[in-house]
């Protein structure tokens, strides 16, 4: 029997290409470039298992197409916001993503995000760079400390709670979180985290809100222009969830208004290309969606699609299956 013919849409870490080139018949993406819708409804029609990225998109008029050969879309990646998975599971493709594995690096990036806001880093280093530091003082570049604050947390799932304990029992914070769900457990209780019944009221109470809801049409923009009109001017926002999560062009206005003191963000609506507005910025830091960049992570990433697409070709149900 042949073996199953996968496309991989760019390149994973040289250990898990490796082990799927050795389970299928596989194709790597070499010179590491997005594809095209085009050449997506071309591999589609040639491959019966297809593992895409964040970086891809696959819109409902993708699975419309005549011929599709692919039976299952092992996605790298927990987000799946990029693939229209109901137009998938109507053309009777199986999705799955990598759910679990990437939870403390994003962590460690969320209070990454908030520590270089807070305390001004980037700017720091540019000015650094720059030539332009003219020595210290004691006015100088002062910003807020972490220790004492109060960080609400959209979205109390495992990155949620990861990110929840290291501001907690490493500085000291208290935590408020929204949850559309009632969260009540052994961790949340340690930390003495309070659950309140609106985003509002996690807006307004917190000194630093982090995002760790899923992206897509129903948090399109979850954080807008009124809800930032609730926090405190001295607020901060952070972002490592989905970029179309926060309304971009009000954050712009905000942070250039300081009705806010600044935001760390590591995702962004429409990237690679970053919203207007935000580089101008001095009070924001930019960094290249690197929540899940650590190598330890990114090969666990690859292995979960390894055993996904593997489990399917079993005949088995894939253990992350989302559709």
């Amino acid at each position: 029997m042949a073996m199953p013919r996968v496309l991989v849409t760019r390149r994973w870490p040289e250990d898990v290409e490796r082990v799927l080139a050795a389970r299928f018949d596989t194709t790597l993406n070499e010179n590491d470039r997005p594809l095209t819708e085009a050449e997506f409804v071309s591999v589609m029609k040639g491959y019966d298992a297809v593992l895409p990225t964040v970086s891809d998109r696959l819109p409902s008029g993708l699975f419309d197409q005549p011929g599709l050969r692919t039976k299952v879309l092992g996605n790298f990646g927990v987000g799946f916001n990029h693939i229209d998975v109901a137009a998938a599971k109507s053309a009777g493709i199986v999705v799955t993503n990598t759910p679990g594995v990437l939870t403390d690096c994003t962590a460690d990036l969320a209070l990454t995000l908030m520590l270089m806001a807070a305390r001004r880093a980037g700017e720091g280093e540019r000015q650094l760079r720059s030539g332009e530091w003219k020595g210290w003082c004691p006015t100088h570049m002062l910003g807020s400390q972490l220790s004492g604050k109060v960080l609400g947390i959209i979205g109390m799932g495992r990155i949620g709670k990861a990110t929840a304990r290291r501001a907690h029992f490493g500085f000291g914070m208290k935590i408020v979180f929204f949850n559309r769900s009632d969260v009540d457990d052994d961790e949340t209780r340690a930390m003495k985290a309070q659950q309140m019944k609106s985003i509002d009221k996690v807006m307004a109470a917190s000194d630093f809100v982090s995002l760790h809801c899923p992206g897509g049409a129903g948090n399109r923009h979850l954080v807008d222009a009124r809800r930032l009109a609730l926090m405190k001017p001295g607020a901060y926002v952070i972002n490592t969830a989905r970029g179309d999560v926060v309304d971009t062009p009000a954050l712009v206005e905000a942070l250039t208004s300081r009705s806010i003191a600044g935001a760390g963000l590591d995702v962004y609506e429409g990237e690679p290309a970053i919203p207007a507005g935000l580089a101008d910025i001095e009070n924001v830091v930019l960094l290249p969606h690197l929540g899940s960049a650590t190598s330890e992570t990114r090969t666990a990433m690859g292995m979960k699609v390894v055993e996904n697409i593997t489990a399917f070709f079993d005949g088995l149900d894939p253990p992350d299956r989302i559709a």
